[in-house]
């Protein structure tokens, strides 16, 4: 349970919207090992050169994730070859400090065992990336203890739907409640009150891509369908592969060239992309 005299979320003012956006970007699976595989190379690669340093990968997926990381402006490209090589965009290759508030956070608080930073990156994001977690975490951080009706209310959103967020943030170790009762208000775990330094640092990132006033109406659960998704089977899947491979490295790629973490090939098999946008 959260310390209500503690809670570093609130130290930051953010914008809950402009994260949820931010976060959305970086969500589909494999987004951090192919941005830290450009920032590592730091230069243009085609996509079997992509592939060639995630071997646990195949050439026609590392394809398609470049490609939606191009549309979603992560990416660039010399032309509209087919075969021209992909770079990181000026945003992307700023990715660093929100890359390291999250592997940091995930250290600190997740029990995930030995894992690459770039892995524990892409656990994190899929946990925060949630609709309207932001906004949740946000509110339980400021008031402390709330009730269902009173959270509802506060983020004008319908109960059944508000449930079944926090049903997902107490999923992911984020939110908890105050007691075994069906109506014991909810609270943020120690997880969930020590995402100020993540929120901040996403928040800073995403500055230059977004307007300054992204004030928009909720979007419906529907356009959301990665959601409900079970992270925990994916989650648990690749762990589990990664912590079997000894030479997978745990530290951050850097933009001096350095040996890539060498990952079997059954992660792709045990861990498919889940994530539809």
């Amino acid at each position: 349970m959260s310390d209500s005299t503690n809670r570093p979320a609130s130290a930051v003012p953010v914008d809950a919207q402009r994260i949820e956006d931010a976060l959305s970007l970086l969500a589909p699976r494999w987004t951090t090992w192919t941005t830290q595989t450009l920032a590592q190379h730091n230069a243009p690669m085609r996509v079997r050169e992509v592939a060639s340093r995630l071997p646990f990968l195949n050439e026609q997926l590392v394809g398609k994730r470049l490609a939606q990381m191009h549309t979603d402006g992560l990416v660039i490209r010399a032309n509209d070859h087919f075969h021209a090589p992909y770079q990181l965009s000026a945003s992307a290759a700023e990715l660093t400090p929100v890359h390291r508030a999250l592997a940091s956070w995930s250290q600190q608080h997740l029990a995930l065992g030995q894992l690459p930073d770039a892995e524990r990156v892409e656990d994190a994001v899929r946990r925060l990336s949630l609709r309207h977690a932001t906004a949740l975490i946000q509110l339980l951080d400021s008031r402390g203890p709330m009730r269902l009706a009173h959270v509802s209310e506060a983020v004008a959103l319908k109960a059944p739907y508000t449930w079944q967020r926090l049903a997902f943030l107490q999923r992911d170790g984020l939110v908890t409640r105050t007691g075994p009762r069906r109506g014991d208000p909810y609270v943020l775990t120690e997880a969930g009150a020590a995402l100020g330094p993540v929120h901040a640092a996403v928040q800073q990132w995403s500055n230059p891509l977004a307007p300054k006033d992204p004030v928009r109406e909720p979007a419906a659960a529907a356009t959301r369908t990665h959601d409900a998704v079970d992270l925990r089977s994916e989650g648990a899947r690749t762990a589990a592969a990664l912590r079997r491979t000894p030479a997978a490295s745990a530290m951050f790629f850097s933009h001096a060239d350095q040996p890539q973490p060498r990952v079997p090939s059954m992660v792709t098999a045990l861990s498919a992309p889940s994530r539809t946008r």
